[in-house]
């Protein structure tokens, strides 16, 4: 695979899971607006983002194509804990920028400023500690 391709791929797997984990927030949103609710959205969104990027990840970017419940259970605790660092990343950017405005539309953006930076760390993680059998043709 190309360098352009794989980001390319990349930047499209992480819109989708974007998209996913902001849709999963406006739904939960959509039953209150205090702090619990709030919380509850952004751990929902995180979640469902989080299942839909590694599956795409793991066979589109890393060509993983491993099976069976020890392989996916030992890649996704990995893949989950790499991403302790950057959800922090995603998290605090996002809450910060609904703590300053305090709208929908500044949390969503600050969401996708916190995840987009996030995907990048992320992607150097899970190709250092995580995807270390890849068969990848580009390395970035």
């Amino acid at each position: 695979m190309t360098l352009q391709t794989l980001i390319l791929r990349y930047a499209a797997f992480a819109l989708v899971a974007t998209i996913a984990n902001l849709a999963t927030q406006r739904l939960v949103l959509q039953f209150g607006d205090t702090g619990g609710h709030f919380a509850a959205a952004v751990g929902g969104g995180t979640i469902v983002g989080l299942v839909i990027k590694y599956v795409l990840d793991k066979r589109w970017i890393f060509y993983d194509i491993k099976t069976g419940a020890k392989n996916h259970g030992r890649k996704f605790s990995l893949y989950t804990s790499m991403g302790l660092i950057t959800t922090a990343i995603f998290w605090g950017t996002e809450t910060a920028f609904w703590l300053i405005w305090q709208t929908d539309m500044m949390r969503e953006l600050g969401a996708i400023l916190g995840l987009s930076v996030g995907y990048v760390v992320k992607y150097k993680l899970d190709r250092r500690f995580v995807f270390t059998d890849r068969q990848m043709a580009a390395s970035a």
